[in-house]
This record gives C-alpha cells, sequence and structure tokens, in this order.
C-alpha cells in the first residue's frame, strides 16, 4: 500500500504536534537527497560528451543514479562514450580531470531544502540518524565535514563499508546494525528507484523526496513520496510514518 501524496502545507511547529514514537531513528541517503552532487554529476558528464561531439541521453544516465557501473544492468557512460566514437578513450585521464570538474561545482552546492530543518528537529525529537550512501565514504564524509554535518549521524555506512552498491539492502543492513536499530524503527529518505529497493529490501519504511533528475522516474516502490522535505515538517511526517500498517510490522 503506498501513500497518495499529501498537499503541500505550511510548516507546524514542533510543540502542537503530540508525536507517538515508535520511529526512532532515520536513516538518510546522501547523493541527491542531502546534497545535490547528482546534477553537477550529470552536468561534468555532459561536457565530456559534448567536448568528443558526442551525445549522453539523459534517460541512460538515470538508470546509473543511486547505484555504481559495476552493479549488472547500470548504465557505463565510459562504455557508452566509446560505442559512439568508435574506439577507446583513456577512462583514467577522463576520470581524473572530470572528478576534479565534479568536486569544483559540489563545493558550490548548498543542503537542499528542508534538510537542515529536518536534522534540527530530530535533534529535538531525540531521534537517531544515520547516513547509507552507494558513494565512497571520503566523498561523503569530506562533504558532511565541509557542511559541518559530520557529526550529527551515529553511523554513516557507504559502498566501499559493504562492497556491494545499491540496490542491493546490504548498506542499510549495515547502517541498521551500526544504529543498533530494529527496522520496524526506522525510516528511510531515498530519492531514486535504486535507493528505494535497497531501503525496502532491508525491510524499511521509505520516503521518496526526488531531486529534478529522479522527479520524473517511476518511485511507486515507495511507501510516501514528499515533493520535498520543506512539504512536510517532520513531526508530521513522524506522525504520519507511525500511524501507518507497514511502518508497524
Amino acid at each position: 500500500m503506498q501513500f497518495s501524496r499529501p498537499p503541500a502545507r505550511a510548516a507546524t511547529p514542533l510543540c502542537n504536534i503530540e508525536v507517538p514514537m515508535p520511529i526512532t531513528t532515520i536513516i538518510f541517503d546522501f547523493d541527491g537527497l542531502i546534497l545535490d552532487t547528482e546534477g553537477p554529476d550529470f552536468r561534468t558528464w555532459q561536457e565530456v560528451y559534448e567536448e568528443h561531439d558526442a551525445t549522453l541521453d539523459i534517460r541512460d544516465w538515470q538508470r546509473l543514479i543511486g547505484t555504481t557501473i559495476a552493479t549488472p544492468d547500470a548504465f557505463d557512460p565510459y562504455e557508452e562514450l566509446e560505442r559512439q566514437l568508435g574506439g577507446p578513450i583513456d577512462r583514467e585521464r577522463l576520470q581524473e580531470r572530470r572528478q576534479k570538474r565534479h568536486v569544483e561545482l559540489v563545493e558550490k552546492e548548498v543542503l537542499l531544502p528542508g534538510v537542515e530543518r529536518y536534522l534540527d528537529d530530530a535533534r529535538a525529537l531525540g531521534l537517531r540518524l544515520g547516513v547509507a550512501s552507494t558513494s565512497r565514504r571520503d566523498w561523503v564524509v569530506g562533504n558532511l565535514d565541509r557542511l559541518g554535518l559530520t557529526e550529527r549521524f551515529g553511523c554513516i555506512r557507504c559502498h566501499d563499508d559493504v562492497g556491494v552498491p545499491k540496490p542491493a539492502p546490504d548498506v542499510y543492513l549495515s547502517a541498521l546494525a551500526g544504529l543498533d536499530a530494529r527496522a520496524s524503527e526506522v525510516f528511510a529518505l531515498e530519492d531514486s528507484p535504486n535507493g528505494i529497493r535497497s531501503a525496502k529490501g532491508a525491510g524499511l519504511f521509505c520516503v521518496a523526496v526526488p531531486n529534478p533528475l529522479t522527479q520524473d522516474l517511476d518511485l511507486a516502490a515507495a511507501d510516501l513520496i514528499l515533493t520535498s522535505l520543506d512539504e512536510m515538517p517532520l513531526a508530521e511526517l513522524l506522525a504520519l510514518v507511525n500511524g501507518h500498517p507497514i511502518a508497524r510490522q
């Protein structure tokens, strides 16, 4: 069963909502959920393709969001570029240059709407927080450090901690263990179909919060879809999730 999307509404003060508390923990995705790193990533690949007079189809790129090239059926931008060019490219040199450009763009990004308020409200409500990401630990922690957010999270699990990317549930299962939490008392915040599949595979209630690159994708596997974390205050979302039978199983 999936909730219909609730209408947007103004933020409600925490003190005006009585929140039942079976949910004790929230696990955040990182890329595209806390910080828009995915838009800059796509942009850098577009630039690479344009330099080679090639074309990068956004529909192909979207298959890669939330997972890695090594995942079966995932899109490989190197392979596609070589196919269009009819020959091999220097992948290592290209990646080094592209990654430098990606970092340059991401360092200009700020937290996505509603993230900071959710972190503040979670602390006020005494909730535990974690991160479950398919990206490398140095990327996730490096950006969280830069934003002054690392200490907000009791557990950060990344691809290199588990070796298996989303949509496999491993990174969420590892985060649950690190937080000493049961799936029934946790919900996940995700932005992509691959991330949703990962969270659901770990037995979590999943709230989808798409970004511009994922908003047109099929997010129907999520239990609830918000257009932004600004759409619903955390206390209200908790009351909604706590009252849903999936979250109580």
